[in-house]
């Protein structure tokens, strides 16, 4: 699908959903070297309180890491592709699954980590990713060690690619259900549901809320499913300054 147009203006009723990595934060040469603008997150967390909570970060990050980039409030989140969830009372649920089994896969990837240079492990506790954003050339590679490791593992886990980057996660989850997941709560149930990401991942979150007659935005360049495109963290930026602005005006 090839998003076109005018992304519709900011509308009260929204349930807001948005990534962190390439949507809200530009991308780093590692999650940790990730910098949000302190300009940036009073702005998504006054559009959480405008919205009357209805804003959750969906990311492939854990709830600890965002809560570290997203220190004042403690937003209803989906970590690791969903497969953690806080909800809007502050309710934390995991996805239940055996994680001793990923003990040797831990080990496997730190050894071809400490083989070549640029690879960096991050272990989430549920899930493992491989990042090669250091390292561009040894793509092929960190695809082919994790789909092999996943294979091993059988279909209980989820090979999961995105923007240099390669994870093994839990099976069953994803952006999308995570979506599903917030829609049947307070204060997101009855709203228009809106996602906004940048990476293949978010393409869960973008059919979901196509399905619900909502509202997807693509950020940056690529093959998507979404209906409207926003080029950069900037105009992500610029664009949810107008949604506050409007979800501020129908507050009394």
């Amino acid at each position: 699908m090839t998003p076109g147009g005018e992304l519709p203006a900011p509308r009260p009723g929204w349930a807001y959903f948005l990534d962190i990595d390439g949507t809200l934060v530009d991308i780093a040469d590692s999650p940790a070297g990730a910098h949000l603008d302190p300009a940036f997150g009073r702005l998504v967390e006054g559009l959480h309180r405008s919205a009357g909570g209805a804003v959750a970060l969906i990311s492939g990050r854990s709830i600890g890491d965002i809560d570290r980039l997203f220190p004042a409030i403690r937003f209803p989140v989906a970590g690791q592709h969903g497969v953690e969830r806080r909800d809007a009372a502050g309710r934390i649920s995991r996805h239940a699954f055996p994680s001793q089994e990923l003990d040797w896969v831990r080990r496997r990837l730190a050894d071809a980590a400490a083989r070549h240079p640029g690879l960096l492990v991050e272990d989430k506790g549920l899930s493992l990713a491989l990042h090669y954003r250091r390292a561009p050339r040894l793509a092929g590679y960190g695809h082919r060690l994790v789909r092999s490791l996943g294979a091993r593992l059988g279909e209980r886990y989820h090979v999961q690619a995105g923007k240099r980057v390669v994870e093994l996660k839990p099976a069953g989850k994803d952006k999308g259900v995570a979506v599903l997941e917030f829609m049947q709560e307070e204060p997101f149930r009855g709203r228009t549901p809106l996602f906004v990401g940048d990476d293949v991942t978010d393409e869960y979150g973008f059919a979901t809320v196509n399905r619900l007659h909502g509202h997807s935005v693509k950020v940056g360049p690529g093959r998507t499913v979404a209906r409207w495109r926003l080029p950069d963290v900037r105009a992500v930026r610029a664009w949810l300054e107008r949604a506050k602005g409007s979800e501020a005006e129908e507050t009394p």
